[in-house]
């Protein structure tokens, strides 16, 4: 008697072979199983702005439920060219330049997708978010990766070097993407890396992305270089920037590009297939918020200032050892001292056995540097989360 066919199971040929589980998916559950506090996972966990809130409610109340246009509300992409104009100096065409998006990852994806072919090379400059290298694979591009500046106490602390990047350019360089201020270490760039940088670009068909979603988190008077103040490097460039980290709502997913007219048409190529559009109660009372309120995002900076310094000085009395932090609400800290854990083990040991998460650099990176001790902390929380934090950490 034979037996019945035996059911299989079909194992589709992945196109993200390197690809697994997000390193923050996976620290953020590890911390809820083991109630960690939970400093990995990049988000606030203080009040979203009251104006904020009451006008999205007023605007789902009001009836501004359905599908909003495929680039963006007008009353936003006007919005964001005034504050563009006010910050940079630079007035973006809100109809021509500007594409709301469903968070900035959504941005990155699209502009990836709206330029690179087949083959096509994209310079990532390590350690870089881990978007980056996916979205260039599935557009069947190849990620080069080059490195930063290796981690010290001094401001060089992944500075790009630019003679690396130059070096790196080859007849099938597409884009170079970039990240100012830097996640995971907070550098920033200065005037001299836009000076070498537009050199660099100058005289090529390579398109910069630049993402800028920290821009408004910069500390001790220090100027964004954001690549809006630069005619020569704008006319090439997506820029992109989100709102939940200006408005403390990373939940909400709502970003946005800035870029000239032919970058932008190849971009909504991609955007109205991808999301279409953009949850439109949330584009209505950002456009409100960023009118009535700008000195919000103007004084953020000034917000997250006090919680930097007084997280550092909070870490000194610990065995781990912070690093500066120009830009940003991520402070590394190197933990040499503690262990010789890799930093993944080293994530996970501090998570299971002092309840505190922090996000290894390792995923940051093509090939991680051998022997480097880092690990990301968040410092974008109350006090007394910090407080918790550190009380546990002050026991290593």
């Amino acid at each position: 008697m034979s037996l019945p066919p035996q059911p299989t199971t079909f194992q589709p040929t992945t196109k993200l072979p390197r690809v697994g589980t997000t390193i923050f998916a996976v620290m953020s559950q590890l911390a809820a199983e083991h109630d960690a506090v939970n400093l990995g996972q990049g988000f606030p966990d203080f009040d979203v702005p009251a104006r904020l809130i009451d006008a999205l409610h007023r605007t789902m109340r009001d009836g501004s439920n359905q599908y909003a246009p495929m680039t963006g509300i007008p009353a936003l992409r006007e919005a964001i060219a005034a504050k563009t104009e006010r910050c940079y100096g630079h007035r973006p065409d809100a109809d021509a330049e500007i594409t709301v998006t469903s968070g900035a990852s959504e941005a990155i994806f699209d502009a990836v997708h709206a330029v690179v072919h087949a083959g096509d090379e994209v310079i990532v400059l390590d350690p870089c978010y881990d978007c980056y290298v996916p979205a260039i694979e599935l557009a069947g591009g190849r990620a080069v990766h080059v490195p930063l500046g290796l981690a010290g106490d001094d401001s060089q602390s992944f500075a790009p070097d630019w003679a690396l990047v130059r070096a790196a350019i080859t007849p099938r360089t597409r884009m170079l993407m970039v990240n100012t201020p830097h996640n995971p270490s907070g550098a920033m760039f200065t005037a001299d890396d836009i000076a070498e940088l537009t050199a660099l670009l100058r005289g090529t068909d390579i398109v910069l992305l630049s993402d800028e979603v920290y821009e408004h988190i910069v500390f001790d008077g220090a100027r964004h270089e954001s690549v809006l103040r630069h005619p020569e490097l704008r006319e090439r460039a997506f820029v992109i920037s989100s709102f939940g980290k200006t408005y403390h709502c990373t939940g909400w997913k709502v970003g946005y590009c800035v870029a000239p007219p032919a970058l932008s048409a190849e971009f909504r190529k991609v955007h109205q297939y991808n999301t279409f559009c953009t949850f439109t109660p949330a584009q209505s009372a950002f456009a409100e918020m960023i009118q009535a309120e700008p000195e919000h995002y103007e004084q953020l900076g000034a917000f997250y200032q006090p919680r930097r310094d007084r997280f550092r000085e909070q870490l000194l009395g610990t065995r781990l050892q912070p690093l500066p932090v120009p830009g940003g609400y991520f402070q590394l800290v190197d933990y040499s001292a503690v262990s010789d854990l890799d930093d993944a083990a080293f994530c996970r040991w501090l998570t299971v056995e002092h309840g505190v998460v922090a996000i290894p650099l390792s995923p940051f990176y093509g090939a991680p540097p051998p022997g480097q001790r880092l690990a990301r902390l968040c410092f974008a929380k109350n006090e007394a989360t910090l407080d918790a934090a550190i009380e546990r950490l002050e026991k290593l």
